[in-house]
């Protein structure tokens, strides 16, 4: 008959070995490129395109949301880039690449396009804009956008993390938290789709 103390010593890597699988499975389904934003394209920054030479380059750039402004027959965005991580989904912390414009076809509403949402667009690079921020001259890029690909709002839940009961503190096996992880749930997913229109849905 094992002791209880080794049935607990041959459980340990058991459910070290759980945790990990399913840390990985949650990775793991998080590591897709969303369809509407898969395709090829040039790694072309917005600095870069006004430097010349990238009109009509098919690009893929992502940001903050800094204003939407509806026009008659378009939407354009002022978006500050980001660098986007392996889903195409811009990392929140990263330096700046310079702001962009890039303008899609049909009403897209302020109130879906908040400030400050994350925001993945797919298209061409489409010329310059002058404009200003503050009284400061600013030339943007332009991008004539195909796909304006709207990310969900990350959110944190609580989940269980394993208690080593051989750690420094000495005492028996605990399963509690709080451990706080991001989520990727929640929020709406507004996807523009070449030929107009959007919709809603879910990732």
């Amino acid at each position: 008959m094992f002791s209880h103390s080794f049935r607990l010593e041959m459980n340990r890597p058991l459910a070290r070995c759980a945790a990990l699988a399913v840390l990985a499975g949650m990775l793991g389904a998080c590591a897709t490129v969303p369809a509407p934003l898969q395709g090829q394209f040039a790694p072309v920054t917005p600095k870069e395109a006004l430097a010349g030479g990238a009109q009509t380059t098919p690009v893929r750039w992502g940001g903050e949301i800094i204003n939407v402004d509806p026009k008659a027959g378009q939407t354009c965005f002022e978006i500050l880039g980001r660098e986007l991580d392996s889903t195409a989904r811009p990392v929140a912390h990263d330096p700046s690449l310079g702001r962009f414009l890039a303008c899609r076809d049909g009403f897209y509403d302020p109130e879906e396009f908040k400030q400050g949402r994350y925001v993945t667009v797919t298209g061409r690079v489409d010329g310059s804009e002058q404009g200003k921020i503050g009284d400061y001259d600013y030339t943007y890029p332009r991008v004539a956008a195909d796909a304006v690909y709207l990310w969900p709002q990350r959110s944190y839940v609580q989940a269980p993390y394993y208690y080593d009961p051989w750690g420094p503190w000495g005492y028996g096996p605990y399963w509690g938290g709080p451990y706080w992880g991001p989520y990727w749930g929640g929020g709406a997913v507004i996807i523009a789709h070449p030929g107009g229109g959007h919709h809603h849905g879910g990732h």
